[in-house]
């Protein structure tokens, strides 16, 4: 990388931190659990995942959210003593446990969604169609940086050889 190169790459990195100082304080507590009703990261992974296929195993929910079962088992644990989800017995196959949304993680779902969608027309409406078509083309791109990056972290993971005697 040419010294150009570092000092732009080093003003961007800068104006990014400053972004994310500024933004930081928008985003009160209060907003963030009016937002998020007071959901983990991965409690509203496993809500948007419980939405899509209507109900999951742990394995599926643990690949999911990328996280060992043990620790999946312990965020749906949680989950389901608020109430917010509901295991039950495979009917199919009564050794499979099932986990889906109950009465009250339905509703707390769709209030998230409504939260979201109003905040998300609030911010997409002070743009104008010109800006809104630049940003989809930089989240389109930001996109494709993310994934090379994932593609080269799995391709760049070596298996560990431990020597035996």
């Amino acid at each position: 990388m040419s010294r150009k190169e570092q000092e732009l790459s080093a003003e961007t990195f800068k104006q990014f931190t400053d972004y994310i100082d500024e933004i930081k304080e928008l985003l009160s507590s209060d907003l963030w659990s009016n937002i998020f009703l007071n959901c983990s990261k991965n409690e509203v992974l496993i809500f948007w995942l419980l939405y899509q296929k209507k109900e999951v195993n742990m394995s599926e929910i643990a690949e999911y959210i990328h996280v060992p079962l043990n620790t999946a088992t312990g965020i749906v644990g949680r989950m389901e003593k608020s109430g917010l989800v509901e295991r039950m017995r495979s009917d199919q196959d009564k050794r499979i446990v099932l986990i889906r949304f109950s009465e009250k993680g339905m509703i707390q779902f769709q209030r998230l969604i409504g939260e979201l969608t109003g905040y998300a027309a609030k911010v997409l409406g002070a743009f104008t169609p010109e800006e809104l078509k630049l940003m989809e083309s930089m989240m389109a791109k930001a996109k494709e940086v993310l994934k090379n990056e994932k593609k080269k972290e799995v391709s760049e993971k070596k298996v560990r050889r431990i020597m035996i005697e």
